[in-house]
Order: C-alpha cells, then sequence, then structure tokens
C-alpha cells in the first residue's frame, strides 16, 4: 500500500473509533490524542483494529510510534507490504 493509502486506512480506523470527532483536519504533525478526544482505551481499540482489519500487530513498545497521523503512517506502511 501507498503512504496515502495507509493514511486513509488508519482514519477510517479512527473515525470509526471516535465517531463524534472530525478526522478530515487533522494535522498530521500533531499528536493525535492533543487533536481529538482519545482516551487510552479509545487508543487500543485503534492498535486491535489494525491487527483485526488488516492483521498488524503493534508491540506495546511500539504504541509511542503511534503518537501522530504521520508517525502512524510512516510506522505502519512497511507492515501493510509484508
Amino acid at each position: 500500500m501507498t503512504q496515502v493509502q495507509v493514511r486513509d486506512a488508519v482514519l477510517a480506523i479512527i473515525a470509526d473509533i471516535a465517531m463524534d470527532q472530525d478526522v478530515t483536519g487533522l494535522n498530521d504533525e500533531l499528536a493525535l490524542r492533543e487533536q481529538l478526544d482519545l482516551d487510552s482505551m479509545d487508543f487500543l481499540d485503534i492498535v486491535m483494529e489494525l491487527k483485526k482489519r488488516h492483521k498488524i500487530d503493534v508491540p506495546q513498545e511500539d504504541y509511542t510510534k503511534l503518537a501522530t497521523l504521520k508517525s502512524c503512517v510512516d510506522y505502519l506502511t512497511p507492515k501493510f507490504k509484508q
């Protein structure tokens, strides 16, 4: 998948988890938790949806690599290609 496709996949998951949030105007460089009202359970739901929808495991020690939309795309793009 391209980085644009990975970004869209991540946004689709976030939109499903944070249904009352507008994800269309997210800044790729800012922390997702600062832009959206996400708590730790929402974050875990996002990680679980990555596994469920795309068979991507994110180990707990890599959670910090999912802080921003850009870091999510950078971290996940190679995993989508596996």
